[in-house]
């Protein structure tokens, strides 16, 4: 009986696991696969070179939101210099809302 418990308990271990084990592969694994696939045919020194350039990029950082406002904030004061007061206030909240 203990020994049909286990064997139903490992049968269903292994039906429960992932059927892709890509799925589970970490970023630096995927890194891994995808500078192999573009080393292609390098061998020696090259490749090892190729290898570590490749592995060693960082990807490109994403625009950061403090950057992007104020880039949009010396826009619209450089459209707004004219203006003063009330006028300047809307101008400049319409201006950034875009």
């Amino acid at each position: 009986m203990n020994k049909l418990l286990t064997l139903i308990a490992l049968s269903l271990s292994f039906t429960l696991m992932p059927a892709h084990a890509e799925d589970a592969k970490t970023p630096q694994q995927n890194k891994m696969a995808t500078c192999n696939k573009e080393a292609g045919d390098k061998k020696g020194d090259e490749r090892k070179a190729f290898m570590k350039e490749c592995l060693s990029n960082k990807p490109a950082p994403a625009a950061d939101k403090k950057t992007a406002q104020q880039d949009k904030m010396k826009t619209c004061n450089a459209e707004a210099k004219d203006k003063k007061g009330d006028e300047r206030k809307k101008f400049m909240s319409e201006c950034l809302k875009k």
